[in-house]
C-alpha cells in the first residue's frame, strides 16, 4: 500500500472545518483520485475547546501553528489562520525550513511575502500551493499556471470580491443606499473583521497581485497596485450607470504595456450585457485574455466553507499526486521586477458633479475639461428640486494625468458644489 500524505492543519475556522470534513467523508474517492490515502496528522486553533461541528478526536493537538509545522509525522502543512505576519508567517516559514510542503489560503502573505517564501522553498526543494487565496471555488491559479501556459498573457481582470459584488448589486436591486446594504452586509456576516479589507479594495488588490505574478512572470509587487474602494458610490451613481447602459464593479485589471506593470482594483463602469456586467451577488468572476486562446471566463463561489475548501484539497490532491510545479508558475529566480506602469492605459471616464444652477455654469466645466485635453463623448443632466443641478459626463478616452488636471481645476471654478467623482470605463 502507497504510504498516506499527512497533513497538518493550522486554522480550524470556516475554511479550515471545511478541509477536515471533506477529508472524513471523501476518504475513499480522495484515495482512489490520488492514488494514496490523505490523512490528518494533527491540528491546531486559537481554543482547543469550540465545538466546530466536526470531529477532532482522531487528530493531534498543538497550540503553537509552528509546532505543527515541525512534526514529523506531518508531509505537508495546510495553513488557514490568515494574516500577512505572525503566527501564519512563522509557521510557513518552519514549514519550509522543517522540509514541508506548504498548502495556504492566505493572500495576504503571499502579496506581501510570495516572492521571498517561493525563494525559500524552491530552495529547499518544497513547493507553495495557493489555489485557494484567490476566487474561492474558481481554478484561476491552476488555468494560469497550467492550461495557459501555452499563452503570453494579454490581460487578466476580474470581480474578486463578493462582498463588494453584493453591495454593488444589492444597491441596485432594493435601491438602498451605500450604508443601508453595508450594514446589512455586516449583519449577515459578509464582511471582515476589518471592514476596509473588503470595501477598500485590499482584500481583492491581493488577489490581483498575485495573479498578476503568475499571468506576466514578475515578482509580486501589492505595493504597485493602485486601489480604490466602493465608499464613494451612490445610489445615484448606481442609477445614472444602469440609464447609460453600464454596472458598476470594483474591478481588478493587470495588465503589461509600454510603460510597466498596470495594476489597479478599483470601482469602474462595465457594459451591462457583458459577462462582468451581468454578475449577481457573492459571485466572483476572473476573465483571463491570452495571444492563443483570446479571452476566457471563469465564474463561480468567491467564498464560503465549501468553495474555499475544495480548492484546498485541488492542491492537496496534486501533491499527493506527486505533481509539483513552482509557487508562482515558474522558477521564482526567473520573475523579473517589474516596472510599475507611471500612467494608466487611456480609458473613457464617467464624471458625476453637481453644479450651481445659473447660467455657464456646464460652459466653464467643459471649457476646464478641453484644457485638461479631455474631449466629452456625452452629457446628460438631470431633472432637480433643490439650487444644485446634477451632470453626468462621458469622457472619450483620456489619460488619468489628463483626468486629474482637470478634476484638480474644476472645484475651483465656483460653480461646483461638493467634490467631482470619476470613474473609469472598462469595455471588455
Amino acid at each position: 500500500m502507497t504510504d498516506p500524505l499527512r497533513l497538518g492543519i493550522a486554522g480550524l475556522g470556516t475554511v479550515g472545518t471545511g478541509v477536515v470534513r471533506i477529508i472524513r467523508q471523501k476518504a475513499k474517492l480522495l484515495e482512489a483520485r490520488a492514488g494514496r490515502p490523505v490523512t490528518i496528522s494533527a491540528v491546531s486553533a486559537r481554543s482547543k475547546g469550540k465545538d466546530r461541528g466536526v470531529s477532532l478526536g482522531d487528530y493531534a493537538w498543538e497550540d503553537d501553528p509552528v509546532a505543527l509545522a515541525q512534526r514529523d509525522d506531518v508531509d505537508v502543512f495546510v495553513e488557514l489562520v490568515g494574516g500577512d505576519e505572525g503566527p501564519a508567517k512563522d509557521a510557513v516559514e518552519a514549514a519550509i525550513a522543517a522540509g514541508k510542503d506548504v498548502v495556504t489560503a492566505n493572500k495576504a502573505l503571499l502579496a506581501h511575502h510570495g516572492h521571498a517564501l517561493a525563494l525559500a522553498a524552491e530552495e529547499a526543494g518544497r513547493v507553495i500551493r495557493f489555489e485557494a487565496a484567490v476566487a474561492g471555488g474558481i481554478p484561476v491559479v491552476k488555468a494560469l499556471t497550467e492550461g495557459l501556459a501555452g499563452n503570453d498573457m494579454t490581460r487578466v481582470m476580474g470581480v474578486m470580491n463578493g462582498t463588494c459584488n453584493y453591495i454593488l448589486t444589492r444597491m441596485q436591486s432594493a435601491g438602498l443606499a451605500y450604508d443601508e446594504v453595508f450594514q446589512e452586509a455586516s449583519d449577515l456576516g459578509y464582511l471582515e473583521a476589518d471592514p476596509q479589507l473588503d470595501v477598500g479594495g485590499i482584500d481583492a488588490a491581493h488577489k490581483l497581485a498575485l495573479l498578476a505574478s503568475i499571468a506576466f512572470g514578475t515578482q509580486v509587487d501589492f505595493g504597485a497596485v493602485e486601489m480604490e474602494g466602493i465608499g464613494a458610490i451612490t445610489i445615484e451613481d448606481i442609477h445614472h450607470a444602469a440609464d447609460m447602459g453600464y454596472r458598476i464593479k470594483l474591478l481588478g485589471v493587470a495588465q503589461m504595456t509600454g510603460r510597466g506593470l498596470e495594476q489597479r482594483m478599483t470601482p469602474c463602469l462595465v457594459p451591462s450585457g457583458s459577462p462582468l456586467g451581468t454578475l449577481e451577488g457573492g459571485t466572483n468572476m476572473v476573465v483571463l485574455e491570452g495571444d492563443n486562446v483570446e479571452q476566457v471566463v471563469l465564474r463561480g463561489p468567491g467564498a464560503g466553507m465549501g468553495p474555499t475548501a475544495s480548492a484546498v484539497m485541488s492542491d492537496v490532491m496534486d501533491i499527493a499526486r506527486g505533481f509539483r510545479l513552482p509557487t508562482f508558475g515558474q522558477p521564482a529566480t526567473t520573475l523579473e521586477r517589474a516596472q510599475p506602469a507611471a500612467a494608466g492605459t487611456p480609458a473613457p471616464y464617467y464624471l458625476r458633479m453637481s453644479l450651481v444652477d445659473k447660467p455657464g455654469a456646464l460652459a466653464k466645466v467643459a471649457t476646464a475639461l478641453g484644457e485638461a485635453g479631455i474631449s466629452i463623448d456625452r452629457m446628460r443632466q438631470y431633472d432637480h428640486a433643490g439650487p444644485d443641478a446634477p451632470v453626468l459626463i462621458v469622457t472619450h478616452k483620456t489619460g488619468r494625468a489628463e483626468l486629474a488636471r482637470a478634476l484638480d481645476a474644476i472645484p475651483g471654478l465656483g460653480v461646483v458644489t461638493g467634490d467631482p467623482i470619476a470613474l473609469r470605463i472598462e469595455n471588455i
